[in-house]
């Protein structure tokens, strides 16, 4: 079992406990509702309390997590962890590896690898990846350990390096919709009638091979749409290199020049300021050497 703490701060005295809960801890009423039917899942100063009950300013309110099992068959992966406390689990994902079992790749996932670190260490809980890459996208996976840290976290912040096709100085924002390309179950497409999106993108480099131009991106999501990168810079004419689905060219890479190499995000329990960096893979390093870009982020 897994315990959270909480002080009620002066501006939660006299309020209910499950306000408190919820309002000023961010527990979710999934969570809540769990705690209340287990046996001293609810402590207020060490003592059980009803959730209707009133809190005062300095009381200690405790929760009892319900247990949870990690059920993924375990097994030992090329994934880097990169932070770990008893919240947050944060890996270094290789490219070519999905995050979650799926049709066709019931192994060799990110989630299985887990479930190996974990049996090393002599723990079991379920890890619950809160950022999901493409099979294909190397960097970082953040994981939370319990559905509270789940809940909770928030304010984070993602930053993508990539290398698209031609030559892309300066900065600027992608605001285009997204929308399911019409005969297709996966690919999208950049149009009036899909979900809003917004991508800002910053060039960091720019190099040439083979008389053809390539740019080294640092970009930012404002939503999170299913290939939104991908979309929107095939949408401006730059596709990512390695990206045939979306109109790239392979001759450097056989897989999307794509990689979250930085997260930044603001810890549930301790309220400081994480960061994160998950270098590039080997693949994408060659090709900036290839185009004779310096590594000017890692």
């Amino acid at each position: 079992m897994k315990d959270l703490s909480f002080t009620v701060p002066p501006e939660y005295s006299g309020a209910q406990v499950k306000t408190f809960l919820r309002r000023g801890c961010g527990v979710s009423a999934k969570l809540l509702s769990q705690c209340k039917k287990m046996q001293n899942g609810i402590l207020k100063n060490g003592k059980p309390v009803w959730a209707a009950d009133t809190a005062a300013a300095g009381d200690t309110v405790r929760l009892t997590l319900p247990q949870e099992h990690n059920s993924m068959a375990p097994e030992a992966l090329p994934v880097s962890v990169l932070w770990e406390d008893d919240a947050l689990l944060i890996l270094n994902k290789p490219p070519l590896m999905p995050v979650h079992p799926c049709p066709g790749h019931d192994r060799g996932t990110v989630c299985n690898f887990v479930s190996y670190y974990q049996k090393r260490k002599g723990e079991d809980w379920r890890f619950r990846p809160l950022n999901r890459l493409d099979k294909d996208t190397s960097g970082l996976v953040i994981g939370a350990k319990d559905s509270y840290t789940a809940s909770a976290l928030n304010d984070v912040g993602k930053t993508y390096f990539a290398v698209c096709q031609g030559s892309l100085p300066g900065e600027g924002v992608i605001d285009t919709p997204i929308r399911l390309k019409e005969g297709h179950s996966i690919q999208r497409e950049a149009g009036e009638g899909g979900k809003p999106a917004v991508t800002h993108w910053k060039s960091l480099a720019q190099g040439a091979a083979a008389g053809k131009s390539y740019t080294l991106l640092a970009l930012t999501l404002e939503t999170g749409r299913t290939h939104q990168i991908r979309v929107h810079l095939s949408s401006i004419g730059h596709p990512l290199a390695g990206d045939d689905f979306y109109g790239g060219s392979r001759e450097l890479i056989s897989r999307q020049a794509l990689h979250c190499g930085l997260v930044e995000l603001t810890h549930p329990f301790f309220l400081s300021r994480i960061c994160v960096k998950a270098p590039f893979p080997n693949d994408f390093k060659k090709i900036l050497e290839f185009l004779n870009i310096h590594n000017q982020v890692f």
